[in-house]
């Protein structure tokens, strides 16, 4: 089946994909470069870039990979600078990078008063989380978005048109428990989303969001797997509330990046953040 406008895309058009060592975004810069773009790959870790470049030139694509820390602004500044002079201007970004900090997450999930005792062992809440780590989740996720978005979008004006896509999550819509500094970050991704949207569309650019639901990646496996391969507690709870009864694979994440960069097909769609979560969100749980 043809895909509804993507087989028109042109060689020199760039897209930028930050995070993209990790489980999900490699998928999504791989697909770009199936589709023609010239994809740029932005990361603190090039051994796991280039792993994303390699599956990208088997595939015939066109890839440059950048060890940047998207947090810091000269650094994303001069990653700029390299991709418009190696490859040309951005049209497309694609902001993946966050995470988040084992000491900003708790280990129980509703107060205990053995928070407040001096020796707590190893329990771990609200009251006695690393605000040092809160800071940086809060960092990565909400201004590891933001400056990119900055730096690369007066590409896209000078362009004409644009599209960013913003990695938002479950946390969105509803805080889990246990991880404060991911969810209010991943709140704030969607605001965010609103807000440049708004800004940017005299520009002819559009700016939405996807929010995955639970994923299995390098990270999440530890909380929603147990060592010998069974489903942890978390894990299972979550496929409880989960209509479709799985978690999600990155392959089901691009069609929905490929129809928020088709012009064709959402020209007309800025601002939303779309979950792909399985049906979590719509399920009571009762």
């Amino acid at each position: 089946m043809e895909e509804i406008g993507m087989n028109n895309i042109k060689k020199e058009e760039v897209a930028v994909v930050t995070g993209a060592g990790g489980t999900l975004c490699s998928e999504l810069a791989v697909d770009l470069a199936r589709k023609g773009y010239r994809v740029v790959l932005i990361g603190r870790s090039m051994e796991k870039l280039r792993k994303t470049e390699k599956m990208i030139k088997e595939a015939d694509g066109d890839v440059l990979s950048v060890s940047c820390d998207v947090r810091n602004l000269a650094e994303v500044k001069r990653a700029h600078a390299l991709i418009n002079e190696q490859l040309g201007a951005c049209s497309i970004l694609i902001n993946g990078a966050g995470g988040n900090q084992p000491e900003a997450v708790t280990n129980i999930n509703e107060f205990n008063e053995r928070e407040l005792e001096e020796e707590q062992g190893e329990l771990r809440g609200f009251f006695n989380l690393d605000m040092s780590r809160f800071l940086d989740v809060i960092d990565v996720n909400i201004m590891g978005t933001v400056i990119p978005c900055q730096v690369f979008a007066p590409d896209m004006v000078r362009l004409g048109k644009g599209c960013i896509i913003n990695f938002a999550s479950m946390n969105t819509y509803r805080p889990l428990s246990r991880v404060p500094a991911y969810a209010l970050s991943k709140a704030g991704i969607a605001n965010f989303t609103q807000w440049l949207a708004a800004y940017l569309a005299p520009a002819h650019i559009r700016v939405n969001a996807i929010a995955p639901g639970f994923f299995l990646n390098d990270r999440s496996r530890k909380l929603l797997m147990t060592p010998d391969g069974n489903f942890s507690e978390r894990g299972s709870n979550i496929l409880r509330q989960t209509p479709m009864k799985h978690f999600g694979e990155a392959q089901e994440l691009v069609g929905c990046m490929n129809w928020l960069i088709n012009e064709e097909a959402s020209g007309f769609v800025t601002g939303i953040t779309i979950p792909i979560d399985g049906g979590f969100l719509a399920c009571s749980g009762v």
